[in-house]
């Protein structure tokens, strides 16, 4: 096996080799080292290189297992962590100049639980200053491009990670998501991945000196983006794994119980007033049979009020961001970020005082409206956005731009706000004027139920074909 296939296969191909012995978890990393190598100068995904310490690692792995000891679940698959989570012995800068000496003391539980299951960490990946943009810039490590083209965002907060597993940098990216930083690059780059639901993975960063907001904890997740749909089956368990600096951590298993056949989806097409472009219609009416055709029971019907919830739930959040976090934008971003963050403070009116405090406490209200909802219809399919994914810097073109990067985006937040799980997928590439684009859709499941979510994830993605293929092609010929 020559490497230029070793960085093509996926986390669970992968995992079948090395786990039996028939590849070293030395040649799978050394296989993604030189992918990166050769890909990420034209993409700047990865922003410190690893290289050294994941051989060193991965020899020690091959090593631990011909001494007899038991290969992780994990065992030598390559994989990124976003610099806003401490990794031990380097700068959780989170994209900001100011923090470019913090370095971590220890590693937050997600890395750790990657670490204990065998996978070998490579590099740490891009993201926009204080992880706050569906657009990855910043002034410390510079922009990510997107490898479809820089025709398309890369997405945000986690542009670095997405843009990297889909160039073949890894078989596994971590990020993380507090309104879709998860689920924009996913989107952005043609990659699958799940918003866990609140409680599922345990997060904590060692270097931090206080505590989050309540909003933060409530609506922020940790994640992985892959390239298939079963590498998140493979790898979800080992990140669940629990964690006592997180205390309120939810020791669940990763497969819930079987539910009775065919399972419902309510399927909706509704963008609450904003314009349904042709191609995300197509996209939705793609999955919409995929999932018909897998066995799936799917019938259009409206779940309660996603605009009304999402728009809520991110003005509650900018209100605390107002009162928590603006002082350090204002001392330490660049005045790009200051003036996007105005611009959100625009979009989404904070609330303050006791209307805070009233919408914080009506969380429970609309969570109650979906969980009823989903008794009956275990899964939401929904488009993500509205329109194919937009360009580089649009939300730094004011008002408008801020309104078509996030204002439309209410499906992504308001599952941030409801602490529901929320799968992204894409369904079709589009042959759009400036050029090919995914297109994904977004799977909505009942909570603790993100498996529900990923077979669902499976069914389209074994129609529509893995985008990596397609992406690779492009990359290959140069265009």
């Amino acid at each position: 096996m020559t490497q230029p296939q070793i960085w093509q296969l996926s986390a669970t191909e992968l995992t079948a080799l090395t786990r039996a012995g028939d590849l070293s978890a030395e040649a799978a990393a050394q296989a993604s080292i030189d992918r990166m190598n050769a890909v990420n100068p034209g993409l700047n995904a990865v922003v410190e290189d690893l290289s050294s310490e994941a051989l060193d690692r991965a020899r020690a792995l091959d090593k631990a297992r011909s001494g007899g000891a038991e290969p992780g679940p994990l065992h030598g698959v390559p994989v990124t962590i976003k610099i806003n989570i401490d990794q031990k012995g380097h700068a959780t800068s989170n994209g900001v100049t100011a923090l470019k000496d913090l370095i971590a003391p220890a590693d937050a539980p997600v890395v750790e639980n990657l670490q204990k299951a065998g996978a070998v960490v490579i590099g740490r990946t891009n993201t926009p200053e204080f992880s706050f943009r569906a657009d990855t810039d910043n002034p410390l490590h510079g922009r990510t491009h997107n490898p479809w083209g820089r025709h398309i965002s890369p997405g945000g907060s986690s542009g670095g990670a997405g843009a990297a597993v889909m160039a073949g940098i890894g078989a596994l990216a971590h990020g993380n998501d507090i309104g879709g930083s998860l689920r924009f690059p996913a989107a952005a780059n043609g990659a699958v991945t799940v918003k866990p639901g609140l409680g599922r993975v345990p997060a904590w960063n060692p270097s931090q000196t206080a505590e989050r907001g309540l909003l933060a904890q409530l609506m922020s997740v940790q994640g992985l983006i892959t390239r298939t749909a079963e590498d998140l089956h493979l790898s979800m368990p080992s990140l669940i794994a629990a964690d006592p600096r997180d205390p309120f951590h939810v020791p669940m298993p990763w497969r819930g119980e079987a539910l009775d056949r065919p399972i419902k989806v309510a399927f909706t097409k509704n963008t609450h007033g904003y314009e349904l472009h042709p191609e995300v219609e197509a996209a939705l009416d793609f999955a919409r049979d995929a999932l018909a055709d897998a066995g799936y029971a799917v019938e259009e019907a409206e779940p309660p009020n996603a605009f009304e919830a999402g728009r809520t739930g991110y003005r509650a959040l900018m209100g605390e961001i107002y009162a928590l976090m603006k002082a350090d934008v204002d001392a330490a971003g660049s005045q790009a970020v200051r003036d996007i963050f105005a611009v959100y403070f625009q979009e989404f009116p904070p609330f303050a005082g006791d209307e805070l405090l009233q919408m914080m406490a009506k969380r429970t209200h609309y969570a109650r409206q979906w969980s009823l909802f989903m008794e009956n219809y275990p899964l939401v399919l929904s488009p993500f956005l509205p329109q194919p994914f937009f360009k580089p810097d649009r939300d730094t073109e004011g008002a408008e731009g801020v309104h078509e990067v996030l204002g439309c985006a209410v499906y992504s937040y308001a599952m941030n706000f409801l602490g529901l799980p929320a799968a992204s997928v894409p369904a079709r590439l589009a042959q759009l004027p400036k050029g090919a684009q995914p297109v994904n859709v977004q799977l909505a499941a009942r909570r603790w139920r993100e498996d529900l979510a990923v077979d669902a994830c499976a069914a389209i993605e074994s129609r529509a074909g893995r985008m990596c293929l397609p992406l690779w092609e492009k990359m290959a010929a140069g265009v």
